[in-house]
């Protein structure tokens, strides 16, 4: 649909009332049934809260009860669109940690050692020379 006629009927809907608004949504998934025209699909907590809504509708509750309903169950899927959200930047965290680049011999890079083995393990000087460590 082209962003002018879009524009043209959300004014005419933001100016009715919820019962002929839902008319209105009554004829737009008339027309879909009747032209084979494929629903929007949108994410699974989207088809629920419609599914309630129908549901609602179908009870014959007054629009005002469906719609305030409605705002209930949007803030709602706001709230798990964040958790979702958070989850997914944990989730990529925890990967690019794992992921940290590794020194040539395949271990974690580590802070620099002394080269060569600990005083304690170097053999001994040749026989008639003082060790460097010792001063005479």
């Amino acid at each position: 649909m082209n962003p002018l006629l879009r524009d043209r009927v959300v004014r005419h809907l933001d100016t009715m009332p919820d019962e002929r608004a839902y008319q209105i949504l009554d004829y737009i998934e008339f027309l879909e049934s009747k032209y084979a025209l494929r629903p929007t699909l949108g994410n699974t907590f989207q088809r629920f809260a419609e599914g309630v809504e129908d549901t609602l509708r179908a009870g014959r509750l007054p629009a005002t009860a469906v719609a305030e309903t409605m705002t209930f169950l949007n803030k709602a899927a706001g709230v798990l669109n964040g958790v979702a959200a958070a989850g997914k930047s944990m989730a990529s965290d925890i990967v690019q940690a794992a992921t940290k680049p590794q020194d040539s011999a395949g271990a974690p890079a580590s802070p620099a050692s002394p080269p060569g083995p600990p005083p304690a393990l170097q053999s001994p000087p040749p026989r008639g020379e003082t060790p460097p460590d010792v001063q005479p």
